[in-house]
């Protein structure tokens, strides 16, 4: 195996051991670092160029972006001239510069992105590296890199990710901070503390204090929090992040019942969306079972290995905290479980929450009084206790995080902030584990049982591919997969995976090529992951051969996906209807001030506005469409009349400048009642249609028509 090969090359010695040994680990360094790199190449940068930027919040986001980078208002983000106050300006702020230099294109909005995972993957390594060692740090690098959910949600344009990156930036120098009493960490801390809030908002507030605090006191260092100069760091925060957000308040008063941006920005997106009131109310929230149970997927292939951080976990606890020689009473635990029924009955907690919650407040109060009653000295700063330090920080943010979002209305991708501390502590587990394989049982148990659930999971993954292949094998394949899907709705499609329940058998007739690839990584790669584990295979090092060939797999498997993904294009983007404007325009089939008009909410067609990329003062008219992103800010008194009732489109459809409609699949319906035979179709795909109000008329030269007479588009009724 290449990694194997590299990795065990670089850490060969000389005669003289001595004095060589630090050029010999300064070039096992570089060259991991050399081949993580090359492996960001392929599954993040060379995913840049494709698919195109899509519908929801991928174009949404974009779209601010864009009016942002062309408008010169860096304070105040708009969307189609609409005030968008829902979000915190820093990765907009980024994507408009980006869009600056390099245009209005899916490379320029995903660039960002993509750099973010590159800078979140070395930091991890970085910080592993010093607490746990070079082959932790190879496998964070490599679980980074390869984890469903770091690919998955960096397909779009999302903060989390820019978000995790300064979070755990963060809490590298709190405890860099604490262990080195004269240095810039602690500024460091504030400045990506502050950074962190103009990406989010002030969740970031909550997780770094909480997480802080409960480490400060599980480690017996609450005297050392002036290391963290809270008075002049917090001048330096306020520095960075109040500017934006009063003049934000300032210029933004006056919206819905007097409200203004603090009001929205403060109360309705902090307080009421984590309570489920957020006005509107179009946020769902996962089952508790599978918003736990998704974290397997969305960390896979590292989560195959989840059971040794709880072994290694669970003895790490018991050596820092020994247990007492007298143990709680049954009372004590009464008392905790009638709080813990107070809680669950106050704020509807789920059973998988409240156990959770009761969990966690037991080991900490339980790991504080077993230290007190053995006389241990406190965790403090030092390079001995570094590696321990850092697993409890890593642990503690990872559950503050992960309980934090199964209490709120809640993404798949809110938790993105803890995959890389989980990440850490996964590889840091697999590779003590490794160490121990031959001495310890109880490891070598669990690495057994993670291959199991890999041979399984990929025998049932190529199994049910093999199956779709082999049903669609007479299927003819048709570009526009759309047209093969269910478009059941799921969840009302507002999680961000509803669609994938929408996959039907014919529909792997588009998806051949991805489902072949994914088939060949998961028929081999489980059985020679394995066969190296158990010497099968010879290699130098069987373990990271075995480790290297699990994520090899992933690796495979997420080029497929990636592949998939543009085969989805057609039903998650609109780039191609914002295309046939262009065209119709330039063919001077119809006329350059058209008015193109979205039925609907704006985020069903919002790749359209940002490829047309018109002149800000054409924005698209929107027809039943104040809803959602475009409630609040169509309250201002400066607000444009952009909201047309469908009363108002038919007493206009036909009138007045060309009208262009776009028409989500959920809304064909009532169109088509709407507008009768007055609608002409100009295209659809995926069951969009984009439609005009007057026949167009095509020179034939332009439609290479050999006859003279004009060509008319046919309507889209009988």
């Amino acid at each position: 195996m290449l990694l194997e090969q590299v990795f065990l090359m670089s850490t060969t010695t000389s005669a003289d051991p001595a004095s060589t040994a630090s050029a010999v680990a300064q070039s096992r360094h570089v060259r991991v670092l050399s081949l993580l790199g090359a492996l960001w190449l392929i599954l993040f940068f060379a995913s840049l160029f494709a698919p195109p930027v899509l519908d929801d919040a991928d174009g949404t986001h974009a779209n601010a972006a864009r009016q942002m980078a062309f408008s010169g208002d860096w304070v105040t983000l708009r969307v189609n001239n609409v005030r968008y106050m829902e979000k915190a300006p820093l990765p907009y702020w980024i994507v408009a510069s980006s869009l600056r230099l390099f245009g209005c294109n899916a490379f320029a909005v995903h660039l960002p992105q993509a750099l973010c995972v590159l800078l979140l993957m070395l930091l991890g390594v970085r910080w592993a590296r010093q607490a746990f060692g070079d082959r932790a740090a190879l496998y964070t690098g490599l679980g980074v890199l390869t984890s469903a959910g770091v690919f998955l949600f960096t397909r779009v344009f999302l903060p989390d990710v820019l978000l995790s990156l300064l979070l755990a930036a963060t809490l590298c120098c709190l405890l860099q901070s604490l262990d080195r009493k004269t240095n810039l960490y602690p500024y460091f801390m504030w400045a990506a503390l502050a950074l962190a809030v103009l990406t989010k908002g002030l969740v970031a507030i909550v997780f770094l204090f909480a997480t802080a605090a409960l480490f400060l006191a599980l480690t017996g260092e609450l005297r050392s929090w002036r290391r963290l100069k809270p008075f002049t760091g917090a001048l330096l925060f306020l520095a960075i992040a109040a500017p934006w957000h009063i003049l934000a308040g300032l210029r933004n008063t006056g919206g819905m019942n007097g409200h203004g941006f603090f009001w929205f920005y403060f109360i309705n997106e902090h307080v009421l969306r984590f309570l489920g009131r957020r006005i509107p109310r179009d946020y769902n929230k996962l089952p508790s079972y599978l918003y736990w149970s998704l974290h397997i997927v969305w960390l896979f292939p590292m989560s195959l290995f989840l059971p040794l951080i709880a072994l290694f976990g669970r003895r790490s606890y018991r050596v820092a905290a020994p247990p007492p020689s007298t143990k709680w009473t049954g009372f004590r635990y009464i008392i905790l479980l009638a709080v813990a029924f107070f809680l669950k009955d106050t704020f509807h907690l789920s059973w998988v929450e409240n156990t959770v919650l009761f969990a966690l407040f037991v080991y900490v109060v339980e790991f504080i009084k077993r230290r007190k009653a053995a006389n241990l000295p406190p965790l403090r700063s030092g390079n001995p206790n570094f590696g321990q330090r850092t697993t409890l920080l890593l642990g503690l943010f990872s559950v503050l995080v992960l309980v934090f979002f199964s209490l709120s209305t809640n993404q798949e991708y809110y938790t993105f902030p803890a995959y890389l501390p989980l990440l850490m502590l996964l590889a840091a587990a697999l590779a003590r584990a490794e160490v121990t394989y031959d001495a310890d049982k109880s490891a070598r148990r669990w690495i057994a049982f993670a291959h199991a659930a890999f041979t399984f999971i990929g025998i049932a993954i190529a199994a049910a591919l093999a199956y779709g292949l082999y049903t669609s094998r007479n299927l003819a394949f048709v570009p526009d997969i759309g047209e093969l899907l269910a478009h059941r709705g799921v969840g009302d499609y507002t999680l961000s995976m509803s669609s994938l329940f929408d996959l039907t058998g014919p529909s792997f007739a588009a998806l051949r090529l991805p489902a072949s690839l994914a088939l060949a990584a998961f028929a081999i790669g489980p059985a020679v992951a394995w066969a190296f584990r158990t010497k099968l295979i010879p290699a130098h090092d069987r373990h990271l051969a075995a480790t290297t060939s699990i994520v090899l797999t992933a690796a495979v498997f997420l080029i497929a996906a990636h592949i998939a993904l543009i085969r989805f294009a057609p039903m998650l983007s609109s780039q191609d209807m914002a295309a046939k404007i262009q065209q119709l325009e330039v063919s001077g089939a119809i006329s350059r001030d058209n008015t193109f008009l979205l039925y609907g909410d704006q985020a069903y067609g919002s790749s359209i506005p940002f490829y047309l990329n018109r002149p800000l003062d054409r924005p698209t008219l929107l027809v039943d469409g104040r809803s959602s992103s475009m409630l609040f800010g169509s309250t201002f008194p400066d607000a444009q009349p952009l909201f047309l009732t469908p009363a108002q489109l038919l007493a206009q459809w036909g009138s007045g400048p060309p009208k262009l409609l776009f028409v989500p699949l959920n809304r064909r319906d009532e169109v088509d009642r709407l507008l009768g035979p007055r609608a002409i179709l100009l295209q659809e795909t995926s069951g969009k249609v984009l439609l005009t109000d007057r026949p167009l008329f095509v020179d034939s030269a332009s439609s290479n028509n050999s006859s003279s007479t004009p060509r008319k588009v046919q309507s889209s009724q009988p």
